[in-house]
């Protein structure tokens, strides 16, 4: 999906174009995917980014990108720039996992998920920063996760990660919520993803049990509170948490 920019309108759209800019990094698949299928959905230029492999539809420009890498995450933020003008609502999706108990966890499994999950978040929202800053708008939106919340064994690594998104968002939104700009964090529980249909049936049947509406969520319902808290709708609200998780966490 590419088209010829010709400048910022007023009402968020670049003339002669629909919809807003938006990239996803992490979007080629999962709760990433699902999100920018939505967008694409409300009529938004959408670009994703991946690491390895690209597997998206017709009418998402996909993009290849590390997030750990400052000079990879410019190069991709050059041609979203040129396809659809600049970022205008940036989603930081792009995470990994490293799970293992505290004594049985080295310091590379701690820190390379800091570096993906918070630092990469860092490095892209940064980067989007300088569009917004100049177009005096923008939607920055950081999925976190229940666990960053509510913690979880194994996960000491990933939870802080997810956890330290929340300080950002809120440290954002004091930085440049006079620019237009919005910070908000979507945290969610428990969702039906390919990594969550591998876990054995009883560990399934366990986490259940600890959820009060009594199922995962479908990457759908995260997808349409992130289109939803980038929305014009949502202008207000800045340094949010939003938990999308069936009521396990309740936002703790």
């Amino acid at each position: 999906m590419t088209a010829a920019d010709t400048g910022p309108s007023r009402d968020g759209q670049a003339d002669g174009q629909a919809g807003r800019s938006v990239l996803i990094t992490g979007g080629n698949r999962g709760i990433g995917l699902a999100i920018a299928k939505s967008f694409l959905a409300n009529g938004d230029r959408v670009a994703v980014t991946y690491r390895s492999e690209s597997n998206v539809p017709d009418g998402i420009l996909a993009v290849q990108a590390d997030v750990t890498d400052e000079a990879s995450v410019d190069a991709a933020f050059t041609v979203v720039e040129a396809a659809h003008g600049p970022v205008e609502v940036l989603v930081a999706n792009a995470g990994i996992t490293k799970d293992t108990l505290l004594l049985r966890m080295s310091e590379s499994d701690f820190t390379s998920v800091i570096d993906t999950n918070l630092t990469g978040a860092f490095r892209v929202i940064k980067r989007a920063s300088r569009g917004m800053i100049r177009l005096r708008r923008g939607r920055i939106v950081l999925i976190s996760s229940v666990t960053g919340l509510y913690g979880a064994p194994g996960q000491i690594n990933y939870s802080s990660s997810k956890a330290g998104l929340i300080g950002m968002a809120r440290s954002l939104t004091r930085e440049l919520g006079s620019r237009g700009i919005t910070a908000n964090v979507v945290a969610p529980g428990f969702i039906n993803t390919q990594m969550t249909a591998q876990l054995p049936a009883e560990t399934q049947k366990n986490y259940l049990a600890t959820i009060p509406a009594g199922r995962f969520a479908e990457p759908e319902e995260v997808a349409k509170v992130v289109r939803w808290i980038a929305s014009d709708e949502a202008a207000y609200i800045s340094g949010a948490v939003i938990p999308v998780d069936g009521g396990l966490g309740m936002g703790h």
